[in-house]
């Protein structure tokens, strides 16, 4: 089926529609293509095949995706009759019995669901390798990391399994595994997404869903179906002026971007990806934006203290809930070494303490909002490393290694979850050794619309769809 490999997920749906292709024909292709490269790259850990058959059996929604295979997150994102392992050994009995908001949005767009992508435990880190399922590799080479959390999806989307999947972002888990995999990938800002109905509030409004995929037209698309507020939600976003989908292919004017290559994280940045911020900006001069430095401070020690104390605070909550729901208390053979430790360091943690982090992320927010009242857009790399080989991040390691490590590598991507911007991240380079590295964009509140423009403007001038890696289907 070699149009698979050309055409997005919007391209594959026109097809459907067209009687070129049935969706029975594209889940037969997506099974063939896990079975010629998952068991190199671990991407695929649920299999959700039948699911998927029966879904085409029982008759699909006609939506604007309706016949395309689509692959689920393993982290949340509950599906009634798909099971979900949250990427740990310690995971609540029985199931679900209603499906997430996510989920139901996406299958009332016609989606079919075959199956979920490999995620760490409960998406604590940015690579992907948790002791219950074992690590996704990365296609572009297999020693290194595919980012993370939703690193299955991107290895998935890279291998050419699917045009698109789904994502979730709490620190840069959407941005750093695009980065990683060659993908574009986009954090909805605050409320776009409900987190409906298990959860109002997740992680203090850091995390929300999303998508990873090969063509911007495709994330705008996918999130048109996702954005707007379910009954009883906290809190939304602002409706968009029209369909995100529009926005792709409209001029983005000439825009004031501020760029910085020193991460919000306080730490040193790497003069690797300095350079390729220098290239991404005179990319941007080119198309005609005008750049500016970035004048913005704040104290970087504060801000992560303040983002660790908040996900602290969430995973000791999540655990108890756990250990209530299992009967009986978390150990070393339930959970991994970190996700302890975090738990321990939740569980000392003050409501005083909680509310003064709080504060200290919303004192930054609204700087950088004052700030993008200036500017329109801030530049920076995506992830604050180069991507690391397998091992690095993962949450076997001490926590004292693990905090200076992930603090570096969410040194530009988390500062955005904990200010509920949206941002974007855009692969424009390769590295010497073969491997992507991504961009970062971000915009004020509820501008999803501008990174829209802006991104399909990169991707007309420096396009990257056809770029394949070494493990592909």
């Amino acid at each position: 089926m070699d149009f698979f490999d050309t055409n997005d997920a919007m391209g594959l749906a026109q097809r459907v529609r067209a009687g070129e292709v049935t969706a029975t024909e594209l889940l037969d292709e997506v099974a063939r293509r896990i079975e010629a490269v998952n068991p190199t790259i671990n991407a695929v850990t649920v299999d959700g095949l039948d699911y998927g058959r029966k879904a085409i059996e029982n008759g699909l929604p006609d939506g604007p995706f309706t016949g395309v295979p689509f692959l689920l997150k393993d982290l949340g994102a509950t599906c009634v009759g798909l099971p979900v392992t949250n990427g740990t050994r310690f995971n609540p009995p029985g199931e679900p019995p209603v499906d997430d908001e996510t989920v139901r949005r996406f299958k009332e767009a016609g989606l079919v669901i075959a199956g979920r992508t490999n995620s760490p435990e409960w998406g604590l880190t940015t690579t992907t390798e948790p002791v219950r399922n074992g690590p996704t590799r990365n296609p572009w080479n297999l020693e290194y990391s595919a980012g993370g959390s939703s690193g299955g999806a991107a290895a998935a989307i890279a291998a050419g399994i699917v045009p698109a999947a789904h994502g979730s972002d709490g620190g840069g888990s959407i941005r750093v595994p695009a980065s990683c995999c060659g993908l574009f990938g986009l954090k909805p800002s605050r409320g776009r997404v409900s987190s409906g109905p298990y959860i109002g509030d997740a992680w203090s409004g850091f995390a929300t869903s999303g998508v990873l995929s090969r063509s911007v037209r495709d994330s705008a698309a996918l999130l048109d179906i996702l954005q707007g507020p379910a009954p009883g939600d906290p809190y939304a976003a602002p409706s968009p002026a029209g369909p995100f989908l529009d926005e792709v292919g409209k001029p983005t004017g000439s825009l004031k971007i501020a760029m910085t290559d020193m991460p919000f994280s306080g730490v040193e940045g790497d003069a690797a990806l300095s350079r390729n911020l220098k290239d991404a900006a005179a990319l941007c001069e080119e198309l005609g934006h005008t750049l500016v430095p970035l004048n913005l401070h704040i104290d970087g020690e504060a801000f992560t203290d303040a983002v660790i104390t908040i996900i602290n605070v969430h995973t000791a909550a999540l655990v108890g809930w756990l250990e209530d729901l299992n009967g009986r208390s978390a150990g070393p053979d339930d959970l991994e070494a970190c996700t302890l430790a975090f738990t321990q360091m939740g569980r000392a943690i003050t409501g005083v303490d909680f509310q003064n982090a709080i504060e200290t992320v919303q004192e930054m927010g609204r700087k950088v909002g004052h700030l993008l009242t200036e500017v329109d857009v801030i530049l920076s790399p995506t992830q604050g490393i180069e991507t690391p080989k397998l091992g690095y991040l993962d949450m076997m390691q001490t926590v004292e290694t693990y905090r200076e490590r992930i603090a570096r590598s969410v040194g530009y991507t988390a500062f955005y979850n904990a200010l509920g911007l949206p941002a974007m991240s855009v692969p424009l380079h390769w590295s010497e050794e073969g491997l992507p590295q991504g961009t970062q964009f971000a915009a004020a509140y509820g501008n999803e619309a501008l990174l829209f423009r802006l991104a399909a403007q990169l991707e007309d001038a420096r396009p990257w769809a056809e770029k394949r890696p070494p493990v592909h289907a």
